[in-house]
């Protein structure tokens, strides 16, 4: 289809086809022209409709015998829209497939609210188990742990707030569900580095030196697990439609924030920690053993002979 241009004396939008030769092409153009032009009882009315799915697009009038296959034009009352549509039209005509109907399903707004409701309830009920179990096992550090979940949350919710200003971001069921989805994730990343730091700490080190010893070999394998998390939501976006895209979405950047939060949260606020005497002096609030070497310290002093001086 040549370009659209108003290239009448008036100055208005008209239409030009143009046809390829051939018997299929121009050939076929005006042998159905030459009835129309001559009123054949084919083509009473003088007008070849243009028809797509059913619908008559346009019904110019033929007013000659036969073209050539570049000087066809289209014209009336056209505005530039309605031109365009029908150069569409023209070009690439309907695609050639069926939709069949696999399922349909009436959802009031009553279910869905309450299916919203029932998901941020689970969210919750699993947040404050995750955080139970996190502080009974790790204390202080589980409490830290908990708080960069808040810090990935807010994190979360001003990208959400951005994008729902700025590109019609929505949050929906199957977003939650991704972002209940990625506390385990994150929870993961914690249990990850303060393993290494206890392996650490049994090995002989002292809690204060293994802090970054630890987090270098924790954050190899937080990398790891989350890039593998990151190319599993990159493939259910590209792959799937609808709300599975959303789930993807939020997971994705729920685990993208996880690597920030670990590398820019969690290794300066367990550092942090780890240099109070008050806490070093009870590792158990830190669910860390205590110190190899304070032990044997404590084991010399104990089994040293001691000298009885006598005149």
């Amino acid at each position: 289809m040549k370009p659209l241009a108003p290239t009448s004396d008036n100055g208005q939008w008209v239409v030009a086809p143009n046809f390829k030769s051939g018997a299929d092409g121009i050939g076929g153009f005006n042998a159905v022209a030459g009835q129309c032009f001559s009123k054949a009882s084919t083509c009473p009315t003088g007008q070849l409709a243009i028809v797509l799915d059913g619908r008559v697009l346009s019904a110019p009038s033929i007013n000659s015998q036969s073209f050539k296959a570049d000087q066809i034009e289209i014209s009336g009352s056209f505005t530039e829209r309605t031109s365009k549509d029908l150069a569409t039209a023209l070009k690439y005509g309907a695609l050639p497939v069926e939709f069949e109907q696999q399922q349909a399903q009436v959802v009031s707004a009553t279910l869905g609210k309450d299916a919203l409701h029932a998901g941020l309830i689970a969210g919750l009920v699993g947040l404050i188990a995750v955080s139970i179990y996190m502080m009974a096992f790790y204390r202080v550090l589980g409490l830290f742990a908990v708080l960069k979940l808040g810090v990935e949350a807010a994190l979360l919710w001003s990208i959400i707030s951005w994008l729902g200003a700025n590109n019609g971001l929505a949050l929906t069921l199957a977003g939650i569900t991704g972002i209940i989805v990625s506390i385990g994730v994150s929870l993961d990343s914690n249990v990850v580095y303060y393993e290494h730091l206890k392996e650490d700490v049994n090995q002989g080190r002292s809690i204060r030196s293994s802090t970054e010893k630890s987090f270098v070999s924790a954050f190899s394998t937080i990398v790891k697990a989350d890039v593998a998390s990151l190319i599993g939501a990159a493939l259910l976006w590209w792959l799937t439609v609808g709300p599975v895209r959303g789930f993807a979405f939020y997971l994705g950047l729920s685990t993208a924030l996880d690597l920030l939060t670990s590398w820019a949260y969690m290794r300066p606020a367990v550092k942090l920690a780890t240099r109070s005497k008050a806490l070093l002096s009870r590792p158990w609030l830190l669910g860390l053993p205590a110190e190899k070497s304070e032990e044997r310290g404590n084991q010399k002093s104990v089994n040293r002979p001691t000298a009885e001086v006598s005149k």
